[in-house]
């Protein structure tokens, strides 16, 4: 075979692991639920210090302008910091205060699309362990073992969905099957998770357009269309919209150009959604996990390689001159980090999307992501192109 995967057979044939007889055991084996991540756990808890942040500011502003008010009349001498620190201790005990405050998870109903990506089956299963009626959804559930061992190992209260969210047929047979199956006490559907996701990954040139396509269809139209025909539901419940965007969606590099800018649509899309249901009683929130996470989530090694020769098969003879065999393994080569599923620690992302339903008052967007992708975007969204590429290129 001629192409930039005959020299490097590491991404031309897969080694070859142990025969797995159960469809059971194979399913915890390529999603990593044997060992389901404590959503408790948490590198650093960037939600609570986006919410702190702010106030923290306003109190120093605070503190000058009483201290200086009550020096001047004399009616104090206390200092600035005097102040600051203690309406600092007072409005981060509020504020700890409105942010643990949690809702009545009994008789409450979500739906959560999906579940086939390892996120998406840990967080039906969490979120049923917590007492919601899960409404799960499934790109394909005719012979999935996925499927079968979610509704195995979960209670009487998740439901399992064929929903592929690209298919109207499927998006209004869903809504018809949740209207039937709601808890008694419960007036529509609490939560919303539009975790189905589908990343065309390469250099736009390379993308054939059906993967352009899909990737559109899935990714925001689909997420429309669940969000259009679910929205009385919500409404009525007065619930929450949640959207899975990416922590790095505005940090742009070669080779993520479809996948960034999808997900930079959808989150504009959800700032709109919010806007115009803020004054409903519905929430609207974005969880933009890692990159990594975002991604693992999905890709393994041979999809990748899959991917990769048919995006090279198709290229003309002027592109495979122009770009050449080792730029373009180069290119694909970049992306073997997305692969490695059992390596992605999804227990700040499965506790950004657990807070955002179960918190009566959730942030705006969640960004569960470490300390070097904090920085990364921080810089990237802050700092002038020539100093982020200094760091990052």
């Amino acid at each position: 075979m001629s192409g930039p995967f005959k020299r490097r057979p590491s991404l031309k044939t897969l080694p070859a692991g142990p025969t797995i007889k159960s469809a059971s055991l194979r399913r915890r084996s390529s999603l990593g639920t044997s060992q389901l991540p404590s959503p408790s756990q948490q590198e650093v808890p960037w939600d609570v210090i986006d919410r702190c942040l702010l106030p923290i500011i306003y109190c120093q502003a605070a503190a000058f302008i009483f201290s200086t008010v009550l020096n001047t009349l004399n009616i104090s001498q206390v200092s600035a910091l005097t102040l600051f620190i203690l309406l600092s201790i007072i409005t981060i005990a509020l504020i700890l205060f409105y942010h643990n405050l949690k809702i009545a998870i009994v008789g409450k109903a979500v739906l959560l699309t999906g579940c086939d990506s390892r996120m998406g089956y840990a967080l039906a299963r969490y979120l049923d362990e917590l007492g919601f009626t899960v409404f799960a959804g499934f790109q394909s559930i005719e012979d999935n073992p996925y499927a079968d061992d979610l509704k195995e190992e979960s209670s009487g209260r998740l439901h399992v969905l064929q929903l592929d969210v690209s298919s109207e047929t499927q998006v209004l047979a869903a809504s018809l099957y949740i209207v039937e199956h709601l808890p008694d006490d419960a007036s529509g559907l609490w939560a919303v998770i539009h975790a189905a996701n589908y990343f065309a990954l390469g250099e736009i040139e390379w993308i054939p357009y059906e993967a352009v396509k899909r990737a559109t269809e899935i990714n925001l139209v689909g997420a429309t269309r669940v969000t259009q025909v679910m929205a009385p539901l919500v409404r009525r419940a007065r619930g929450r919209f949640v959207f899975v965007s990416s922590g790095l969606c505005r940090v742009t590099s070669a080779v993520r150009g479809i996948h960034c800018a999808l997900f930079s649509a959808i989150e504009a899309e959800a700032a709109c959604l919010r806007q115009e249901l803020r004054s409903r009683g519905v929430d609207v929130i974005t969880v933009a996990p890692g990159e990594f996470t975002a991604c693992s989530s999905w890709l393994t090694d041979e999809l990748l390689v899959e991917e990769a020769r048919e995006m090279w098969g198709r290229l003309s003879k002027e592109q495979k001159r122009e770009y050449g065999e080792n730029y373009f393994e180069t290119a694909i080569r970049s992306l073997e980090k997305y692969t490695k599923v059992q390596d992605a620690d999804l227990a700040p992302v499965l506790k950004a999307l657990s807070d955002s339903i179960i918190r009566t008052f959730p942030l705006t967007k969640y960004t569960p992501v470490t300390r070097r992708e904090k920085l990364q975007a921080f810089i990237a969204d802050h700092f002038p192109r020539p100093v982020y590429d200094v760091f990052y290129s």
